[in-house]
């Protein structure tokens, strides 16, 4: 089953896969073959190509670089780059085009859609995420990073942390306290700010596989302009919680078909090993089937709320629990098939750790070593399982609120 597009969007893919056929070399078997140290040139030059072609922000307004189409367009771009076993552009792409472009066509004023918009889609300005904090926790609500202002705009002082693709990105969007009096989902703010200016330390932070796309961010006495306020002063709270829905949601119509692939991968790690004829793992491989399905569903359920102009709301929880938790269960399964092999680092490592390698990967155990320490952090980023669970109870079962520090 697959989501069924109306005849002018099934025109605009089949336009589309021509125009990839005519970017990739000839006998493709996927980003996830290439080489880990030429995936990040070639990922570069995909993107390039989407921009230049007009592929990407498609359902973004004319008038700030897009193509003035509809959200069921963008969904088709991304199923067609999965289809063909691409990457969906960079992880950078996920905080500017996913997550901060469409806050600020949201949110912003008509000057920062113009100021902001065609810098992301060019990929010619990038952006990281400030949202979390040392001693914060999973509690967005209680950031303590502060922001003043003065005749020369906001001052910033504070310290965020994990923040991704900070080490090479142009701007952060920062959620800060703006009022210290106010409770404390009133007193935020979300700005906008430059990050390479004094005042503003990036120090990398090193994961177990070895890769280091976290960072801690120190601001001490950093500025950014009045006018990078977006949403309003002290209405961060909303702002922010709107942002986090398309990190949550936004993958819907792609994340199934990427944990699909894998699946196929593993059940060839477990024919390569000869532990496809054991019981036991055949039983928990058809266990991972039938939860890929039901992600798949899920995803399908998802997408028609966005293409229907709905919110994706509290049920984007739900498909972050869902596919996180699958994911630390795979990979342990990975690790079982492997055996002794599990303890030697072969082949190449994964060139996507944040969730199934790119299609095409090789079934070498680096490959999922990888992947296995990168899903134990799933269950922790975009929002812990714990505040998922929160969400999904109070929000969806009308359980009492859980109790919150005073």
């Amino acid at each position: 089953m697959n989501p069924v597009f109306s005849p002018s969007v099934q025109e605009f893919q089949r336009e589309f896969a021509d125009f990839l056929r005519g970017v990739v070399p000839d006998g493709w078997a996927g980003a996830g073959a290439l080489p880990h140290d030429e995936f990040p040139a070639f990922a570069a030059d995909l993107r390039r190509a989407l921009y230049e072609g007009g592929y990407l922000g498609v359902d973004w307004p004319v008038e700030y670089g897009g193509r003035g189409l509809t959200p069921e367009h963008q969904v088709a771009v991304a199923e067609q780059l999965t289809r063909m076993r691409l990457p969906q552009t960079s992880l950078s792409d996920v905080f500017g085009m996913q997550m901060f472009g469409t806050t600020v066509l949201a949110f912003g004023t008509e000057e920062q859609k113009h100021r902001f918009l065609p810098g992301i889609l060019s990929g010619e300005v990038k952006w990281c995420q400030g949202y979390s904090e040392p001693q914060s926790g999973s509690d967005l609500a209680s950031v303590s990073t502060a922001a003043v202002r003065d005749a020369d705009g906001w001052h910033i002082n504070g310290q965020k942390i994990w923040t991704g693709t900070a080490h090479f990105a142009d701007w952060i969007f920062a959620l800060v306290r703006t009022d210290p009096e106010a409770p404390k989902h009133r007193g935020l703010t979300l700005l906008a700010c430059p990050l390479r200016q004094p005042g503003i330390e990036v120090r990398p932070i090193r994961q177990m596989w070895g890769d280091a796309e976290f960072n801690e961010v120190f601001f001490t006495d950093a500025i950014t302009a009045d006018d990078n306020v977006i949403g309003g002063v002290n209405n961060g709270w909303r702002v922010a919680t709107a942002l986090l829905e398309h990190e949550r949601g936004g993958a819907a119509a792609v994340l199934a078909v990427r944990f699909e692939e894998e699946l196929d991968r593993l059940c060839e790690l477990a024919r390569e090993h000869r532990r496809d004829k054991d019981t036991d793992i055949r039983q928990r491989i058809a266990w991972c089937r039938a939860r890929v399905l039901a992600m798949k569903l899920l995803g399908y359920k998802a997408l028609t709320r966005s293409l229907r102009g709905q919110p994706i709301g509290a049920e984007a929880a739900m498909t972050k629990l869902y596919w996180s938790e699958y994911h630390v269960v795979l990979t342990d399964l990975a690790m079982d098939i492997l055996g002794d092999e599990a303890l030697v680092l072969r082949g190449r490592r994964a060139v996507l750790a944040d969730g199934p390698d790119a299609p095409g990967a090789p079934t070498d155990s680096a490959g999922w070593i990888t992947a296995f320490l990168a899903s134990r952090s799933s269950r922790i980023y975009a929002g812990t399982n714990q505040i998922q669970r929160n969400l999904l109870a109070e929000s969806i079962l009308g359980l009492p609120r859980e109790p919150r520090p005073a």
